[in-house]
C-alpha cells in the first residue's frame, strides 16, 4: 500500500497515472452497481411471477408470496400442460413465430438488397417511399377495413401478412449491405454471377450477424404481439388461431370479470385462478428468452455494424 509521503515523492506523471487509475476503478464500480441494479429491476418481476406460479392458492390470497414460493404447488403447470387450449395456443404461437420470422427476414433481404445498387432506376424514389411509410400511415381503421375487404379477418393470414416487414429493419439491413466491399461484388460479376447469385454467394454469408439480429427482433415481436390478434380475431371460430399472448389476455380479463363471483364462492378459487395465470405467463415468457443466448454472439455485431454504415 502506497503512503501519502511516498505518493508525493513520486514523479509527476506516475502520480497522475495512479490517481487516474483510482478514478477509473471507482467509475467501474459505479457502472457495475448501476448494471446490477438494472438487472435486479428486470429479474424481480420474473422471480415474483415464478414464485407465484409455484405457490399455493392460499398463500397468494394472503399476499405472502414475493420472490420465494410459499406452499410449493405445481398444479397450475399441470393444468396448463393438460388443458387443450393452452397446449394448442403454445404450439400455434411457435409455428406462427417461425413462419413470420422466415417470411419477414426473406422480404427484408429482398427489399434491402436491390437498394444497394447505385444504378437502380428510381432507387431514390423507392427509398423515399419506404421512409415515408415509416413516418406516416393511414391508421388503424383503414387498416381494418382493408383486411376486411381482403377477407383476412378471423383468419391466420391477418397475423402473418400485415406486419411481415419492418421499414426500420430494412434500413438496418440496407446499411449492412452498404458495408460489403464493392470489390467482392465486382469479382463475382466478372466470374459471371448474376444479382441473385451475388446475393446468395457473397452478401448472405457475410450478413449472418445482421440476419440473426433482425430474426430475433421479428421473432420477439411476433411472439409478444397480441394487439393485432385482439383486433382481427373477433369471432369465436377464430379461437384456434389465438396466439398465447391473446389467450393470456383473455384469461386475465375473464378472471377479472369473475373476481366478485370468485370472492363470493371463496378466496381459494380466486387463488387457483391466479396461479394458473402466473403459470401461463411463464409459458409465454420462457421460450423466447431461451432463444436469446443462441443469438447473443451475433446480436451486438449486427446492431453495431448496421448502425455505423450508411
Amino acid at each position: 500500500m502506497t503512503t501519502m509521503n511516498e505518493t508525493k515523492n513520486m514523479p509527476h506523471k506516475l502520480r497522475d497515472g495512479m490517481i487516474k487509475s483510482r478514478k477509473t476503478r471507482i467509475g467501474d464500480l459505479v457502472i457495475a452497481f448501476i448494471c446490477l441494479l438494472l438487472m435486479l429491476l428486470c429479474l424481480l418481476p420474473m422471480l415474483h411471477v415464478l414464485a407465484a406460479s409455484l405457490s399455493s392458492p392460499e398463500a397468494l390470497v394472503r399476499n405472502e408470496v414475493f420472490i420465494w414460493p410459499k406452499g410449493w404447488n405445481i398444479e397450475a403447470y399441470k393444468t396448463v400442460l393438460t388443458t387443450e387450449k393452452y397446449v394448442r395456443s403454445l404450439g400455434w404461437t411457435a409455428i406462427l413465430t417461425l413462419i413470420c420470422t422466415l417470411l419477414s427476414i426473406t422480404l427484408t433481404v429482398c427489399c434491402a438488397y436491390p437498394l444497394t445498387y447505385t444504378n437502380l432506376r428510381g432507387g431514390k424514389f423507392i427509398n423515399f417511399i419506404i421512409l415515408f411509410t415509416m413516418y406516416f400511415s393511414a391508421g388503424t381503421i383503414p387498416y381494418y377495413l382493408l383486411l376486411s375487404r381482403l377477407g383476412m379477418l378471423n383468419t391466420p393470414y391477418a397475423l402473418i401478412f400485415p406486419n411481415c416487414i419492418s421499414v426500420f429493419n430494412v434500413i438496418i439491413m440496407r446499411s449492412f449491405f452498404y458495408g460489403v466491399p464493392d470489390s467482392l461484388r465486382e469479382a463475382a460479376e466478372i466470374d459471371g454471377a448474376g444479382p441473385i447469385r451475388v446475393l446468395i454467394r457473397v452478401y448472405l454469408p457475410l450478413s449472418l450477424p445482421v440476419i440473426a439480429t433482425l430474426s430475433l427482433f421479428y421473432a420477439v415481436g411476433r411472439w409478444n404481439g397480441f394487439s393485432d390478434a385482439l383486433m382481427y380475431l373477433k369471432k369465436s371460430e377464430s379461437e384456434p388461431y389465438w396466439p398465447i399472448q391473446l389467450l393470456l389476455y383473455n384469461v386475465i380479463k375473464n378472471s377479472t370479470q369473475t373476481s366478485e363471483q370468485a370472492a363470493q364462492e371463496g378466496f381459494f378459487q380466486n387463488g387457483v385462478s391466479k396461479t394458473i395465470q402466473m403459470a401461463t405467463v411463464m409459458f409465454a415468457t420462457v421460450p423466447i428468452l431461451l432463444v436469446y443466448p443462441w443469438l447473443q454472439r451475433y446480436f451486438v455485431t449486427g446492431v453495431t455494424i448496421g448502425a455505423v454504415k450508411g
